[in-house]
């Protein structure tokens, strides 16, 4: 018999190992990882799901582990083609990416949901754990800079990170609804993971969806984060940029206070065990443990310790 599912939330290439260890050592069935579509954007006429891909690549052991993004074993023949024709493409997109870009527009295009596209581009992938957006509906990450207002990629890829951040909105998330997996997760898995995810960029577009941060706070089961902080920098990405910037510490003691209301047990890195005592002071049960997760080894480690936490939490 089936147990009910463990539900995880998860942005790119951080998420993405974690859900990676946890399928290494879970029922496939039991893993449902909710991705953000906050990020997604629209190329050559092309529906680009940067954190789904990502997810999907690496439970499909496809990933390009070394770049962190995209497919191994990638060509660039579109892309040198697009300069050819006097184009000037920032945004790079592999052959073999595009397949799937072209695929996901196609099924799109036929009135399928994004889950429901989600779901059969993983079934031709092999992956056999349950992975889908955190909406159906149209979401978008925008990023207020001192050049402006920004979409996600123009910020993130186009200007690498560098400007300044105002402040962060997301188009469309209050008519928006969660997709069915997603409410059918947040009813009924035993526990909810936030994956190591940048806050603000790839946590902060989920709960922005009507009526989803209250469901995680009403949420009955375990609830764990995992700092993407360790020693005042971030693993990857522009998190600890973001925090400084939006007036936050930047520290696992500052990611922590953010997750103050959103859950149960905050886990950050054997290189900030100086700050347990500050993070249990918030009312927040603190564990550490190694969380760089650089090997497999490393990635199944910090699962296990995860699910640990799921087992004991209510004992």
């Amino acid at each position: 018999m089936t147990k009910s599912p463990i539900l995880t939330l998860s942005g790119g290439v951080g998420g993405a190992k974690l859900v990676l260890g946890l399928s290494k050592i879970m029922p496939p069935k039991e893993l449902v990882v909710i991705a953000n579509t906050g990020d997604d954007e629209t190329f050559h006429n092309l529906h680009i799901c940067p954190d789904i891909d990502t997810v999907m690549y690496t439970l499909a052991g496809i990933s390009d582990r070394d770049r962190g993004w995209g497919l191994s074993r990638e060509t660039w023949n579109a892309q040198e083609m697009l300069l050819t024709y006097g184009t000037n493409p920032w945004f790079n997109l592999g052959d073999r990416d595009l397949g799937t870009h072209i695929r996901r527009t196609d099924l799109l295009s036929q009135n399928f949901t994004l889950s429901e596209v989600t779901t059969e581009l993983c079934k031709h992938l092999g992956v056999n754990q349950i992975v889908a957006p955190m909406s159906d509906d149209p979401v978008r990450t925008r990023i207020k800079t001192e050049n402006g207002d920004l979409s996600f990629q123009e910020y993130f890829v186009k200007y690498q990170c560098k400007p300044f951040v105002k402040g962060i909105t997301f188009s469309g998330s209050k008519l928006a609804a969660p997709s069915s997996i997603f409410l059918n997760g947040l009813n009924q898995a035993r526990a909810l993971i936030f994956c190591p995810s940048n806050p603000f960029l790839s946590v902060d577009p989920i709960l922005s969806i009507n009526g989803v941060r209250k469901s995680v706070i009403d949420f009955k089961g375990p609830k764990i984060a995992i700092s993407p902080i360790v020693d005042g920098k971030a693993i990857k990405g522009p998190a600890a940029k973001l925090l400084l910037e939006l007036g936050h510490e930047v520290s696992s003691v500052g990611v922590a206070k953010y997750f103050r209301d959103l859950c149960d047990i905050f886990i950050l890195d054997n290189k900030d065990a100086h700050n347990l005592n500050a993070i249990k002071n918030l009312g927040i049960e603190a564990r550490t443990t190694n969380t760089i997760m650089e090997t497999e080894a490393d990635k199944i480690s910090l699962a296990k310790f995860v699910l640990s936490l799921t087992k004991t939490f209510h004992d």
